[in-house]
């Protein structure tokens, strides 16, 4: 099946989506928008142009495991996202994502403009690995 991840921001939505086989996860881009209703919209293009058959939207809780004001947007989103496409979307624990992707941009020293290009688009990357992950394990422990 295929699945898009999200990376939702307040400027830059980062995306990233994986082959049917669920094996390959890979960025797909990043959309730059501000307005709610115009992001849900063009992420929403997004999806029914990759064919995706699920997405994933990143739930930044605290690191207390708490929500705050970014996981609450992220849950409309999801929501409102859900309402366009019809498309089941998903939550995913998406803590640490952001600071995963700076690793990563270390050490293939990416700086400057670049880095902020694509720094999204990273964390819907490791977003969706995560996810593609947990499913890889329960299906394993369903068939054990």
């Amino acid at each position: 099946m295929k699945i898009m991840a999200v990376d939702l921001g307040d400027a830059r939505t980062g995306l990233a989506v994986c082959d049917r086989t669920e094996f390959l996860a890979s960025p797909i881009g990043t959309v730059e928008e501000r307005r709610f209703d115009v992001l849900v919209q063009k992420v929403a293009y997004m999806a029914k142009q990759y064919e995706v058959e699920e997405i994933v939207v990143g739930l930044p809780l605290n690191m207390n495991g708490s929500k705050g004001p970014r996981a609450e947007k992220a849950e409309l989103f999801a929501n409102a996202l859900n309402e366009a496409t019809e498309i089941t979307v998903n939550m995913w624990d998406e803590r640490s994502t952001t600071v995963q992707a700076h690793n990563y941009l270390n050490v293939t020293n990416t700086r400057g403009k670049k880095r902020k290009e694509i720094v999204d688009t990273v964390s819907a990357t490791i977003i969706l690995e995560a996810y593609l992950d947990f499913r890889r394990k329960r299906k394993e422990k369903e068939q054990a």
